[in-house]
């Protein structure tokens, strides 16, 4: 290149002539073709300031690399663990936990099916089931449509907006029959009880749309 470029100009030149002729070889657009893009440039320079970073962790880190690639193990962890409590997988397994997986019997069927497994100390059983008596005797009542997909949270909320006096039983007693059904927790005398305290008491009360009739 410097010969081309000699060969194209005197060989006595002055300064401004030499600044000309470099200006003009250099215009020529192979030279802009071989120049990185901008988006080249600064993926080089974040490159180089990811590998500074590293290089200062790595030094204060204990276990140097290693304790470093421990770190970033653990960070990544961390955010998937964060992503499944939250994200789209957490939604998912939150719209899974329906009161009513299958054919719906009647509230009496549900309570007798709950005494039976309660007289056998099947705890877990007798939990479920008379958490389905409440909810299946509110759809009875109207109080709730009888609708699939609904969640022990989501009936508590809206039987909860009618029948006031039993707002928390019913948070509580969904809470129960989340625990057991959905989070392998056993189930126990105390919870059952619980739930059919809270059978009773909204067999008895009035929802407040009706109150006044």
């Amino acid at each position: 290149m410097v010969t081309l470029l000699l060969g194209d100009v005197p060989v006595d030149i002055d300064r401004d002539s030499a600044r000309r002729a470099a200006a003009q070889e250099l215009s020529d657009p192979k030279y802009r073709d071989a120049r990185p893009s901008p988006l080249q440039e600064a993926a080089q320079w974040l490159g180089e300031q990811v590998e500074k970073l590293l290089n200062s962790v790595s030094s204060v880190v204990p276990g140097g690399a290693f304790g470093l690639l421990l770190l970033v193990v653990l960070l990544i962890v961390l955010g998937v663990v964060i992503r499944l409590r939250t994200g789209k997988v957490a939604r998912a397994s939150h719209a899974d936990r329906v009161v009513f997986g299958g054919k719906r019997q009647s509230a009496d069927d549900y309570r007798r099916s709950a005494a039976e497994a309660a007289a056998a100390d099947r705890y877990g059983d007798a939990v479920r089931d008379r958490f389905r008596a409440v909810v299946r005797a509110l759809e009875e009542r109207a109080l709730l449509d009888a609708r699939s997909g609904r969640t022990a949270d989501e009936a508590a909320a809206e039987a909860g907006v009618l029948l006031p006096n039993v707002a928390d039983e019913l948070r509580q007693g969904a809470r129960l029959f989340d625990d057991v059904h959905y989070g392998g927790r056993e189930g126990t005398e105390a919870a059952y009880r619980a739930l059919t305290e809270l059978d009773e008491r909204c067999r008895r009360e009035r929802p407040v749309a009706m109150a006044g009739s």
